[in-house]
């Protein structure tokens, strides 16, 4: 388990800080230590995706088609610009990117949107 950081946090009280005003910008609780997410895996249009706090959004789709009574499975790799800052517990989970209205980046994604997890990694509780 990864301990908790933000990215763009220099120390653990601004990553605090910046936890908190990234959940009111989100329109969501702050998680307590214990239940702080790290990254999920999420289906999102017919592809699996990663959202890793510190990384950039990934993700793979998987695709078959018959070619000569043959079946072909193609795997393409998805990548974003759009960064994770920060993930959210609940129901659906929440994720904050560094895209617009935060840095004025385009995305495809919206900011901040939400994802129901395949799995979960979470934060080292402390």
């Amino acid at each position: 388990m990864a301990a908790f950081f933000l990215p763009r946090a220099s120390d653990d009280e601004q990553a605090e800080r910046l936890y908190d005003a990234l959940a009111e910008f989100a329109g969501v609780e702050p998680a307590p230590p214990a239940r702080r997410v790290h990254s999920i895996t999420f289906a999102q249009d017919g592809a699996q995706w990663v959202a890793e706090v510190g990384e950039e959004l990934r993700g793979q789709r998987t695709t078959q088609q018959l070619r000569r009574g043959e079946l072909i499975e193609r795997t393409e790799t998805l990548t974003s610009t759009s960064r994770v800052l920060a993930v959210y517990p609940g129901t659906p989970f929440v994720v904050v990117t560094d895209a617009q209205p935060i840095t004025g980046t385009p995305s495809e994604w919206a900011n901040p949107f939400s994802a129901q997890p395949d799995a979960v990694t979470w934060f080292d509780p402390r």
